[in-house]
């Protein structure tokens, strides 16, 4: 197994120019506690999460920072904080220093890097530009559709789960109604949250209709749109 095959190839991404208002509502509408920041060539510049506008003078919940710190530091403590408070761009907010892996790293490889950063979602690249995002439900999710016993993805899984993919990725409701599939020796494991059973169904019936599946077990759940953050990643 490989990073392609735990990812969700679908993410929802914003601009360095983006403003802080619009990726929070972003991240609202999608029910997202995070998502990459890309510039025009598809690069992953930085990281917004729900931690980055916490602190947020409009809020109230600006940093206040002791006057001792402010000495030690020659100011760029309080400098930052005030940044991080005032700023109304993406760029100005965003964690710059992000880690990525490549679309063949193994899960080891994945979870070593969450666990020696403390993060909770690792973009996926390809020759530099992204192409998903791996968060720990993603991990959990290939958990549960993988028997012990199972064997590594083989070559026609990957390919299988990619037709699959392609097929459901035009339905036209919310992205995250498909945001993890997972092939083993031909059967589909699909994840992800949608409004309506008959939007789960589609979505079942699509991957269905790919030549070469043995089987789908459909695990994509019927929530309520308003519940909050219930489709976090």
């Amino acid at each position: 197994m490989k990073a392609m095959d735990l990812m969700t190839p679908q993410v929802i991404t914003v601009g360095p120019d983006t403003t802080v208002a619009d990726a929070a509502r972003t991240m609202l509408e999608n029910r997202i506690s995070g998502m990459p920041v890309v510039n025009a060539a598809g690069q992953v510049v930085g990281i917004i999460s729900e931690g980055d506008l916490l602190r947020r003078v409009e809020l109230g919940t600006e940093r206040q920072r002791s006057w001792w710190l402010g000495i030690v530091s020659g100011g760029t403590v309080p400098a930052e904080d005030f940044i991080k408070s005032h700023a109304r761009k993406v760029a100005d907010v965003m964690t710059a220093h992000v880690v990525s892996v490549d679309e063949g790293a193994t899960p080891g490889e994945v979870v070593r890097l969450m666990e020696t950063r403390r993060i909770k979602r690792v973009p996926v690249v390809r020759d530099g530009t992204l192409v998903g995002i791996i968060s720990r439900a993603n991990l959990l999710r290939a958990l549960a559709s993988v028997a012990p016993e199972a064997a590594p993805a083989s070559a026609d899984d990957r390919a299988l789960r990619d037709r699959v993919a392609a097929s459901v990725k035009d339905l036209a409701w919310d992205p995250r109604a498909h945001d993890a599939i997972v092939v083993r020796n031909g059967v589909v494991h699909l994840w992800g949250f949608v409004s309506t059973e008959s939007q789960r169904d589609a979505v079942r019936v699509a991957a269905e209709g790919i030549p070469g599946v043995k089987g789908v077990e459909n695990n994509i759940q019927v929530v309520d749109p308003v519940e909050s953050g219930a489709w976090g990643l």
